[in-house]
C-alpha cells in the first residue's frame, strides 16, 4: 500500500534548535527535520517543548525556558511557510494536508511550566499551544509521576504529592479542555493517568507510552489503563525506544550508560550531550528488531481496538532507537510488518496517522469558542 498520512504524537527536536542553532528546515543532526519527515511521510508531527525541572530552581525559569522554546518553534514556521504550518485545530490540520505542508502542532513536555498557574497556561494557549503532558519524571504538587524515584521537587513519599490528581491537577485538565489544548498522560502515574482520563471532557492520549503486559516499566500502561483511555475515545501512541518496549533492551542499555566512556561523555550542554551519546550508543548496543514494536501495537489494538493507536516516536528526546526506525525518513519501513500482522489497510492509515488527527480534532474543537 501507498504511504499513508503519518502523525507523529510526540517529537523533542525544538531542543537542537533552540540549544544547538539547528535549522530544523534542513537535513542536519539528529533525527527528525522537516526534509527527513517529508520523505518519510509525516504530515503532522507534535513539537514538544520539554523543560528540564533544574529551570524550576529559579522563579520563572521553566516560564523562560518554555517561551524561548516557543520562539524556536515560531523562527521555524517563519523560516520555511511553503514546508510547515503552525497548526491549531482540526480544520488547521485538514489545511495543511491539503496544501500539503506538515502540520506542526506545539506542546509542552512536563506540567511543571505552568509553574502552578492556570494564568501562565492561558499564556501559553495564546501562544498556540495544543499539546502539554501533565507530569515529567519529578513528582508535582498537583500530579505524581510514573517515576518511582522524584528527580525534581517533591519526594516520591511527600505528602504534598497526591496520589493522582489533586483539586488542582483537575482544574488544570479542565482549562485544557476550555482551551483546546489536549491532555496527554505519558509519564503520569496509573491513579493520576485515571484521574485525568475520568476529569476530561475530550480525549486524551498517552503520547509516548508502551503496553506493561509486555515489559513491566514504569512509563508503561496496564491493559486497565489501555482500555480506560479507549472507552473516553483516546489513543495511545506508541514510542521507538527499545528500553520502553523490552526488558532485555533496557538492560543492554543501562549496561553500556555505566562504561567509562560513557560517563565522561561531555558537551556544551545537554541537547548536545544527547547527540554524543546517541553516537556512543550506536553500534555499541544490539539493535531490537521492529517486531517487538509491532507487538506492542498489536497488544493495543487487541486490548483498546486498532482505532486507539498511534505513533510517538520520542525523537530527539531519545538515545538509542528501534532497527530500521532511526530517524524521521523511516516511518514507511512499518507498513510491511504491519500488513503482516494482519491490519487491514484502513486499520494501517488510523494507526500511522489518522487515529491521532481524530483525537487532536476532537481535543481542539472547542478553540473556537475560547477566550483565546
Amino acid at each position: 500500500m501507498p504511504v499513508p498520512f503519518i502523525f507523529d504524537a510526540h517529537v523533542d527536536s525544538l531542543q537542537l534548535a533552540l540549544d544547538l542553532g539547528r535549522d530544523l528546515g534542513q537535513e542536519g543532526p539528529g533525527q527528525l527535520d522537516l526534509v527527513r519527515a517529508r520523505r518519510g511521510g509525516v504530515g503532522a508531527l507534535v513539537l514538544t517543548a520539554w523543560v528540564d525541572p533544574a529551570f524550576c530552581q529559579r522563579p520563572g525559569g521553566a516560564r523562560a525556558r518554555v517561551l524561548a522554546l516557543f520562539d524556536a518553534f515560531d523562527q521555524l514556521m517563519a523560516a520555511h511557510p511553503a514546508a510547515v504550518a503552525h497548526t491549531r485545530d482540526g480544520a488547521a490540520l485538514r489545511a495543511a494536508q491539503h496544501s500539503g505542508k506538515i502540520a506542526a502542532i506545539l506542546g509542552i513536555e512536563g506540567g511543571h511550566a505552568i509553574e502552578n498557574s492556570l494564568d501562565v497556561l492561558e499564556e501559553y494557549g495564546s501562544r498556540g499551544l495544543r499539546v502539554m503532558t501533565l507530569v515529567w519524571n519529578n513528582h508535582l504538587s498537583w500530579v505524581r509521576s510514573s517515576a518511582p524515584l522524584a528527580s525534581g521537587s517533591a519526594d516520591a513519599n511527600d505528602s504534598s504529592v497526591p496520589r493522582g490528581l489533586s483539586a488542582f491537577g483537575v482544574q488544570v485538565v479542565e482549562r485544557m479542555n476550555e482551551l483546546g489544548i489536549l491532555v496527554d498522560l505519558s509519564h503520569t502515574s496509573e491513579r493520576a493517568f485515571h484521574d485525568a482520563v475520568s476529569a476530561s471532557a475530550a480525549p486524551t492520549m498517552a503520547s509516548h507510552s508502551g503496553c506493561k503486559a509486555l515489559h513491566d516499566h514504569p512509563r508503561n500502561l496496564s491493559d486497565a489503563q489501555l482500555k480506560h483511555i479507549a472507552e473516553r475515545g483516546g489513543v495511545v501512541g506508541l514510542p521507538f525506544l527499545p528500553s520502553f518496549l523490552d526488558a532485555e533492551a533496557a538492560q543492554a542499555a543501562e549496561a553500556i550508560r555505566k562504561e567509562s566512556g560513557y560517563r565522561a561523555l561531555c558537551g556544551k550542554n545537554d541537547t548536545a550531550l544527547g547527540l554524543l551519546q546517541t553516537e556512543y550508543l550506536r553500534g555499541r548496543v544490539a539493535p531490537l528488531g521492529m517486531e517487538r514494536l509491532v507487538d506492542h501495537i498489536v497488544h493495543v489494538a487487541e486490548v483498546a481496538g486498532p482505532g486507539h493507536v498511534a505513533l510517538g516516536s520520542d525523537f530527539d528526546g531519545i538515545v538509542v532507537m528501534v532497527d530500521g526506525l532511526e530517524d524521521a525518513a523511516c516511518y514507511p519501513h512499518l507498513l510491511e510488518p504491519l500488513e503482516g500482522r494482519g491490519f487491514s489497510s484502513l486499520e494501517i492509515e488510523g494507526i500511522l496517522g489518522g487515529n491521532m488527527a481524530r483525537v487532536f480534532g476532537e481535543a481542539t474543537a472547542s478553540v473556537a469558542t475560547s477566550r483565546i
